[in-house]
C-alpha cells in the first residue's frame, strides 16, 4: 500500500481540496443570499451570475487539482494551477460580488487579471497532466 493511500497527502493537495470545497459551499450560500438581497430585487445582474458560475466551476477545478496532487504526487505545474485558481476566485468572483453588493469599485481593474489567472491555471494543469 502506498503512503498516499494511507492518508499522507501533500499539504498543497489538502489545501486545494479544502479551499475548493469551501468555495463551492460559499457559492451556494452566495447564490441563495443574492436571490434575497434587496440590491438584487430586480434580479441578479448577468455579471454577478457569471461570477457565481465561474466560482462554482473553478471550485471543482481546485478539488480536481487537489485530488491530482494527492494521487499523482507533487508537481510544480499542478501546484501553480491551484494557486492561480485561488487567485482567480479572489480577483474575479469576489471582486465582482464586492462591487455589486457593497459598491466597492476600487479593484475593478483586477477582474481581467482573475480571468487571466484562470486561463493560465488550466494551461498549467494541462502541462502538469501531460508530464505525468
Amino acid at each position: 500500500m502506498s503512503s498516499r493511500s494511507q492518508g499522507t497527502w501533500p499539504i498543497t493537495a489538502k489545501l486545494f481540496l479544502i479551499s475548493g470545497a469551501l468555495s463551492a459551499c460559499a457559492s451556494v450560500v452566495f447564490s441563495a443570499a443574492f436571490a434575497h438581497l434587496p440590491v438584487f430585487s430586480a434580479g441578479i445582474p448577468p455579471m454577478v451570475q457569471t461570477a457565481l458560475t465561474q466560482q462554482q466551476f473553478h471550485s471543482l477545478g481546485l478539488v480536481g487539482v487537489g485530488l491530482s496532487l494527492g494521487l499523482l504526487g507533487a508537481s510544480r505545474c499542478l501546484i501553480g494551477a491551484g494557486w492561480l485558481m485561488l487567485a482567480g476566485l479572489l480577483l474575479f468572483s469576489l471582486n465582482i460580488y464586492a462591487r455589486h453588493v457593497f459598491g466597492v469599485d476600487t479593484f475593478r481593474a483586477a477582474v481581467p487579471w482573475g480571468g487571466g489567472a484562470w486561463i493560465l491555471a488550466w494551461l498549467l494543469a494541462a502541462v502538469g497532466f501531460a508530464r505525468r
